[in-house]
């Protein structure tokens, strides 16, 4: 009872829906049924006028219900005309969730009372005569609550109905109200659209100028690094060309220094064949006095021989074999000094990289008394400078040569100066 009356009051601030009639509904049939097992075990004759009151009171409090459910519907669709859908909808899903909740709980509540009602049944076992005269008091009781909730009903339909009308009214002022305030945002919607159609167009000529003003600029711009493109072309042409005459002067000057430098080895290899040349005659002028002299030595010993076989044919022929002998060992002396420094030169002699087969030079070597070396020059040169190099560095690195020491003296003298041909892989 208590939440019946607590319902309507919450009413006059948002619609409640089916979720508090069904409540009470429920809850007044759990207390019919928990009476009826409460005074069903003995019932007595005398029990029909206490079952007649608590159906009168419940076709009553039905009766309440329905017009209760009614006047929560008209307010129910005063309400839905003032709210939007997704608000009716938020409204709805509560009223689920209300409903389902308050299921549950009459569900609970009618678990306990079931046990309780147990207990309550093996109560009344004992207590019996109490329960019964409890029963007839709250019946009596609660038919007169139910007579002040009806009257009490009364006067709140007559609240309700007041309420509706009020309610409508404001709806209807509301729905009024709605209306100009889209009008209004109608005519506010159309004055933006038409003040942004016009911000829109002059965007768009400030755009178009923007973008003429831009092609412009790209067009001065492209000129511009076209110019610049063709004087960066006619300076690079330019220092292409002043490049090439500048290489053309250094190919100039290289070839004029070439052509200096081959006139100056030419001349200077004229110059060492001059030399040469001088040298040479100079060697031969030597030589010739050199053979002149032994000539003369050679007479003036051959007529001191002739004087001495005039003085004693005896004593010549006896001398002739030692001398044979002699001569023969000389020469062999000879011939093996003669290898002796040949193999020396050539372990010596590093022949040039590249020096073809057909060079040859002739270096006449001239010795001390010890063997030592007192010059050597190219009496004929293979034309190769680097060549005749290496056959003077040849002998020069071979010397001394200790072994003209061993020789005879008149061996000695012969080979203080003789002749060595040098030609690639050989030495004579």
């Amino acid at each position: 009872m208590a939440r019946r009356q607590r319902g309507p009051s919450r009413s006059n601030d948002k619609p409640v829906g089916y979720g508090v009639p069904t409540l009470l509904a429920i809850g007044l049939h759990v207390l019919v049924v928990v009476l009826s097992l409460v005074t069903l075990p003995q019932r007595q004759p005398v029990d029909a006028e206490s079952t007649s009151i608590v159906q009168a009171t419940l076709i009553s409090t039905e009766t309440t219900t329905d017009q209760a459910q009614r006047a929560e519907e008209a307010r129910a669709r005063a309400a839905a005309r003032q709210a939007e859908e997704e608000a009716r909808q938020e409204e709805e899903a509560r009223q689920a969730e209300a409903e389902e909740q308050a299921r549950a709980e009459a569900e609970r509540q009618a678990a306990e009372e079931r046990a309780r009602e147990a207990e309550q049944q093996q109560a009344a076992r004992e207590e019996e005569a109490r329960r019964l005269q409890e029963a007839r008091q709250e019946a009596e009781a609660e038919a007169q609550r139910r007579a002040e909730e009806a009257e009490r009903q009364s006067r709140l339909r007559e609240e309700q109905e007041a309420e509706r009308q009020r309610q409508q009214e404001a709806a209807e002022e509301a729905e009024r109200q709605r209306q100009q305030e889209a009008q209004q945002r109608a005519e506010e919607e159309a004055r933006r659209q038409r003040e942004a159609e016009e911000q829109r167009q002059r965007e768009a000529e400030e755009q178009r100028q923007r973008e003429a003003e831009e092609q412009r600029r790209r067009e001065e711009e492209a000129q511009r690094q076209r110019e610049a493109e063709e004087q960066r072309q006619r300076e690079e042409e330019a220092q292409r060309q002043r490049e090439a005459e500048e290489q053309r002067q250094r190919e100039e000057e290289a070839q004029r220094q070439r052509e200096a430098e081959e006139q100056r080895r030419r001349e200077e290899e004229a110059q060492r064949q001059r030399e040469a040349e001088e040298q040479r005659r100079r060697e031969e002028e030597a030589q010739r006095q050199r053979e002149a002299e032994e000539q003369r030595r050679r007479e003036e010993e051959a007529r001191r021989a002739a004087e001495a076989a005039s003085q004693g044919l005896d004593r010549a022929i006896e001398g002739e074999s030692d001398a044979v002998a002699n001569a023969r060992q000389a020469q062999e002396a000879a011939n093996s000094f003669i290898n002796l420094v040949r193999r020396a030169v050539e372990q010596a002699w590093v022949i040039p990289p590249g020096a073809s087969g057909g060079l040859a030079a002739t270096v006449q070597v001239q010795l001390g008394p010890s063997g030592e070396l007192f010059g050597a020059t190219i009496t004929q040169s293979s034309g190769d400078g680097s060549f005749d190099r290496s056959a003077l560095q040849a002998v020069e690195a071979a010397a001394p040569f200790g072994e003209l020491r061993q020789l005879p003296p008149a061996a000695q003298r012969d080979f203080r100066q003789f002749n060595l041909r040098f030609t690639p892989g050989d030495v004579r």
